[in-house]
């Protein structure tokens, strides 16, 4: 799953250099910018869109861009072709276009059509005139108003019909530092992210959605959320964790979870290089199993004798398990959202 951010030129040209600068720094590569332009000087916007350019270029971020018909001859310029010397590579196309227009520019752009709107016709309509569908994507919107946006379950059964055509899914989760006006409450895909932990929603968007790109929709996110989607940008999860006092050499260890996942437990394979049968793991600690605890198999386990894992859900008390930790409460929504090789870090809670 690829992370992107967002550019909007109410933010002003300094500020969003900066968040350009601070997004890419954390592994972001992608940015979602309107081009449907303000009611402002067009020689202010045409400066200030260069500087964004410019900015993106350097940092080797490439721009999603929504566009309407009149974008060109505002952005002074003849034809759409044009922009393929700027950083945009994504062009959000939603109304004013043929599909024999989409089909000609996906030969230079990435097209990305509105997922809330797009039919079987228009599927259709791409196929007939045989377009690469590869080159097509489906961006959600995102809902400025309260109890406007759609469910996960909706969300899940549209991209279902998009992924089955062969196309890339684009969603939206809010900020929690910076939120956009004029209503300042968040700019989610889903209702129920609005408020919520933002690293959370993400990984709802990735596993129960099939989503390959989420971009932030408000402006600015805090320090600790942009570490947390750092990681992510690596497919890995953060997980604040207390180990007991001779088993802290698991702090701060990149472990990923077995490419066949269980349903029961994250089982680290780094582990397994150092699981060896035998004595080197006594049996300690032994006690009945509850979701989030942190555990170490000992030499009754023979060979899996020194297999690191962390329970997704109780469990009976199993004399060859050692409970070494307890993964904390802030930290468990994310555990069931950790399989197929996803990496975690344990971080100790000061």
């Amino acid at each position: 799953m690829n992370l992107g951010f967002s550019l909007y030129f109410s933010t002003g040209v300094e500020k969003n250099c900066e968040l350009i600068e601070r997004f890419s720094n954390a592994g972001f590569t992608q940015a979602f910018t309107s081009l449907h332009i303000p009611e402002e000087s067009n020689s202010n916007y045409i400066h200030d869109i260069q500087i964004l350019f410019e900015a993106c270029k350097k940092h080797k971020i490439e721009l999603m861009a929504d566009i309407g018909p009149r974008t060109i001859e505002k952005l002074g310029l003849s034809s759409i072709d044009q922009l393929i010397d700027t950083p945009i590579r994504h062009l959000r196309m939603d109304y004013g276009f043929t599909y024999e227009e989409m089909v000609r520019l996906s030969s230079d752009f990435h097209i990305i059509l509105n997922a809330s709107t797009i039919s079987t016709q228009d599927i259709f309509e791409l196929k007939k005139l045989n377009a690469d569908l590869s080159k097509f994507s489906a961006c959600h919107n995102f809902y400025p108003k309260p109890y406007s946006a759609i469910s996960i379950e909706r969300a899940a059964k549209m991209n279902r019909f998009l992924k089955d055509n062969g196309m890339r899914v684009q969603m939206f989760v809010p900020g929690d530092l910076e939120k956009r006006g004029p209503l300042y409450e968040g700019l989610p895909t889903i209702e129920s992210h609005r408020y919520q932990d933002i690293l959370l929603s993400a990984l709802e968007l990735k596993v129960l959605c099939d989503t390959d790109d989420v971009f932030v929709g408000d402006v600015n996110v805090s320090d600790k959320t942009l570490a947390q989607l750092s990681l992510l940008t690596k497919n890995t999860v953060e997980l604040y964790a207390v180990l007991n006092t001779n088993e802290t050499r698991f702090y701060n260890q990149v472990h990923h979870d077995r490419p066949d996942s269980s349903d029961y437990v994250i089982r680290s394979q780094e582990s397994r290089l150092y699981a060896t049968p035998g004595e080197i793991i006594e049996p300690d600690l032994i006690k009945e199993i509850k979701q989030g605890d942190i555990l170490l198999s000992n030499k009754h386990y023979l060979r899996y004798s020194g297999e690191l894992e962390i329970a997704k859900r109780d469990m009976p008390m199993n004399p060859k398990i050692n409970v070494i930790g307890r993964v904390c409460d802030e930290s468990i929504p994310y555990l069931k959202y950790i399989d197929s090789g996803m990496g975690f870090i344990l971080k100790e809670k000061k």
